[in-house]
């Protein structure tokens, strides 16, 4: 299975191979340069008769012909990009012959220190006041003076999108985008944040769900006036969580009666209903782009109308207040506008192997951006994957394909779709999504989709950060894959019953570990209560060994499946810390059939299925509805509501021993959220064995696409309240030996740029801290592991929206030398 020392190997040969005199052959990509040309030079000659390509496409060409003529290279073969932003109208593809080997991979990569953006869209000219007077009239008042317009025709762009209804929940597309200074703007909606919510429902079929009632139609009524605005408008759309917290969907306004304040949407209607007290926004909506950031396209006329905020470009989560180009058509010459056209992928890799693409920006297309399927050996390595209507990426089939060291962000659905392997003959595909940074995804669509989404047998997630979602971080279906080392926090932000790590339904998919994962911050929509690992609806045979759960509302549910293993986990501040039930015995009885069609599509009673999974072979001799076979052992639980929310049917078939309950474990240091253990812990004796937290989260690479990973924790509901990221390992405590308390700026040792602690004289500017009431303080501290180093700085300024700036992920070092 690939891993860090894979990559580390693949770069160390390189660099051997070079530093012995046997140069890389490179070909050089320019926006300035011509296909004409041969490639070989950065830049133009004098003459202007040679210098660099002007595509990628041909380089790609030229590595073919190099490939027909003989071997390649001994070293391989790099394609540099000269920096500045290339527009596709199509998707960059690469496919089997254009494989590299072990010996002579092939690289794509930015020119060194220069930015290389590879865009689906394109950037918006000809911006004019609004002047005309029926317009006007249908716009707030507040914009009146303020929104921009551009004709999109008259710049040769005639594919809008259109606005259309999701066919089903958690399935919708955004079509155009409009981007300014590289983030997503919102299409004029209405409440301008959060949702309003039914007031009663008016449908004639009702339904009743084990007692929580609604309707089939989808026609509700609503509280005020402000539809009465959306009369006559095109397209009016409503994107809500219209039955339950945990299916959303967008839809179509049919009609709007003013008199009887009732909505009705146009067919088809939600699966699940519609039901009082849920929630939903409007948007698609001319006389809602009240406000800096809103724009609105009228589809008919190829107009587009955008109120420019007053902001420099941020970063995701973060509103800057501080002034800079927009608000105004001479502003906005100077200023990035651009729109999302692209709709397939910007690069489509096919059955490539050894194939390497480093240090890109993927941005603005309509779905998802890279696409990797088949082959083996191909990568993503140090990418950013932002501002896309689909998922960042999607790694199907092939072997040790995968992602390492990427940012992902503000993506409109989630991150990475990671596939592969042979569930019939339990092959691994060893595929990998690695050290990556994933976070404010589900933009567009924010329920099922996950920043990992994984299937198939044998993948691997590890050394992620993941954080800042509506839903999930990691779903998960199929065999034997492996999640280690994350930082999860602050998902589910718009969902109730919802889990961080989720599977369900299926008794074959057995085999997966997840361990030494560092879990904080999870609340639910509202604090409506979510679960750090949540295995659903009679999931079986998952081990969850070695993590730590840090205020999770629920930190794992076992949902009425056996053979589960819990173990050796730590849980501080958690409302329930391990939930099993007998759903199977009661509500859930009708899904026992599912399970039996689940459990014969897959060859259980042969090999290698009968050595693996030896409980399959007399599961449904074994009344499959009851959840036998559940472990939780050896685990720390303290200060939590409840350890063990298990339901009576459930209980005789749990094996419960050696956890210590509500007694103190004797952390090395609880305030600073430091939970290893003392040597006089008592849990020692229970056999607990220690979790390598320092090998957790994030770790300094030179195939990381940024360093450090600053992100925040966001806090439902919250006051002026600062929370520590997580936990600081004491093991790197030895390296930094200032404490601060709260309110009072940090000094951790300054490091040198070999790793090295400075002098005194030679320090730099302390890292500061935010202020603020707290229960606990936030210690920001460099620390070095083999040669590696890791600082940040932690800035304060609490939210509206209750976000508030944390450092960099502290679990963000690993010793390589103890890498599984």
């Amino acid at each position: 299975m690939p891993t860090h020392f894979t990559c580390a190997i693949l770069v160390l040969a390189s660099v051997a191979a070079v530093s012995a005199g046997a140069p890389v052959k490179t070909f050089w990509v320019s926006r300035t340069g011509s296909d004409a040309w041969s490639g070989t030079l950065p830049e133009a000659n004098g003459a202007q008769t040679d210098g660099p390509f002007a595509t990628l496409e041909r380089a790609r060409d030229e590595i073919r012909k190099l490939k027909a003529a003989g071997p390649l290279p001994a070293t391989g073969v790099d394609v540099e990009v000269v920096g500045g932003t290339y527009e596709l109208t199509q998707p960059f593809e690469l496919t089997a012959e254009d494989s590299g080997s072990n010996e002579s991979p092939i690289t794509y990569r930015p020119r060194l220190g220069e930015k290389v953006r590879i865009t689906g869209g394109r950037t918006l000219t000809g911006w004019q006041p609004v002047t005309d007077a029926a317009v006007l009239a249908r716009m707030d008042e507040s914009a009146r003076g303020s929104v921009l317009q551009t004709n999109l025709r008259a710049q040769d762009i005639t594919d809008f999108g259109e606005m259309t209804p999701g066919p089903r929940w958690a399935t919708s597309e955004p079509g155009l985008e409009l981007l300014f200074n590289d983030r997503p703007m919102t299409l004029a909606r209405w409440p301008n944040e959060g949702y309003v919510k039914i007031v009663d429902v008016a449908g004639p079929t009702l339904r009743d769900v084990r007692g929580t009632k609604g309707c089939n139609e989808g026609m509700f009524v609503y509280e005020g006036d402000r539809p009465s605005r959306w009369v006559g408008q095109p397209d009016v759309m409503l994107h809500g969580y219209w039955f339950w917290d945990w299916a959303d969907q967008r839809q179509k306004v049919e009609s709007i009666d003013t008199e009887r304040r009732v909505i009705t949407l146009a067919k088809p209607d939600h699966d699940f209903g519609y039901r009082t007290g849920q929630w939903y926004y409007a948007y698609n909506l001319l006389p809602e782009l009240d406000r800096p950031g809103e724009w609105y396209c009228d589809r008919e006329a190829g107009i587009l109308y955008f109120w420019p905020p007053d902001g420099r470009s941020q970063e995701p989560g973060v509103r800057s207040q501080e002034k800079g180009d927009g608000g105004t058509a001479e502003a906005l010459k100077r200023t990035d506008v651009r729109i999302s056209l692209l709709s397939g992928p910007l690069l489509k890799m096919t059955d490539t192997a050894f194939v390497t693409i480093r240090g890109l920006i993927f941005e603005c297309s309509r779905g998802t951006a890279v696409s990797i399927s088949g082959g083996t050996h191909s990568r993503l390595a140090a990418c950013v994957i932002r501002n896309v209507g689909g998922y960042g990426a999607s790694v199907g089939g092939g072997t040790s394909n995968g992602l390492i060291g990427c940012d992902i962000y503000q993506v409109g659905d989630g991150g990475v779709v990671l596939s592969g392997g042979d569930r019939r003959t339990l092959t691994p595909a060893g595929n990998y999504v690695e050290n990556c940074h994933i976070h404010h995804y589900g933009r567009w669509n924010p329920i099922l989709k996950a920043a990992v989404q994984v299937d198939g047998v044998g993948q691997r997630v590890a050394h992620n950060l993941i954080e800042n979602a509506p839903h999930k971080a990691v779903l998960f279906g199929g065999n034997d894959h492996l999640f280690e080392f994350n930082e999860i926090h602050s998902v589910d932000l718009n969902a109730n019953d919802a889990g961080a790590i989720y599977a369900g339904y299926n008794p074959t998919m057995r085999g997966n570990v997840i361990r030494y994962n560092y879990f904080h911050h999870l609340y639910g929509y509202e604090k409506g209560g979510c679960n750090g690992v949540y295995l659903d609806d009679m999931f079986c045979s998952a081990e969850t060994y070695g993590n730590v759960f840090y205020e999770v509302y629920r930190a794992v549910l076992l949902g009425g499946g056996r053979d589960n293993l819990v173990e050796n986990n730590v849980f501080v501040n958690c409302k329930i810390a391990v939930h099993v039930d007998a759903r199977a015995l009661g509500w859930a009885a009708a899904g026992v059939e599912n399970l039996k069609t689940r459990l014969a599509e897959m060859p259980y009673q042969e090999e290698p299925w009968r050595t693996r999974f030896p409980q399959l072979l007399t599961y449904l001799d074994d009344e499959p509805a009851v959840p036998k076979g559940n472990i939780v052992r050896r685990n720390i639980v303290w200060k939590c509501g409840q350890f063990d929310a298990f339901e009576e049917k459930a209980r005789p078939h749990v094996l419960v021993e050696d956890n210590l309950v509500e007694q103190d474990p004797k952390f090395v240091d609880e305030a600073n959220l430091d939970f290893q253990l003392r040597e006089d812990s008592p849990a020692w004796a229970l056999g607990f064995q220690r979790i390598p937290v320092e090998q957790i989260g994030l770790y300094q690479d030179a195939l990381r696409a940024s360093w450090p990973a600053k992100h925040e924790v966001t806090i439902p509901g919250a006051v002026a309240q600062a929370h520590p990221a997580a936990a600081w390992p004491s093991a790197l405590r030895v390296h930094h030996g200032h404490r601060s308390r709260w309110g009072q700026a940090l000094q951790p040792w300054p490091l040198d740029s070999q790793g090295r602690r400075m002098n005194a004289s030679s320090a730099k500017r302390p890292a500061r801290i935010a202020r603020g009431s707290a229960k606990a303080f936030v210690r920001a501290m460099a620390a070095i592991t083999t040669g590696m180093n890791h600082s940040g700085t932690m800035a304060g300024m609490v939210r509206r929206n209750r976000r508030l700036k944390s450092a960099e992920s502290p679990f963000g070092l690993r010793r390589a030398a103890t890498m599984p």
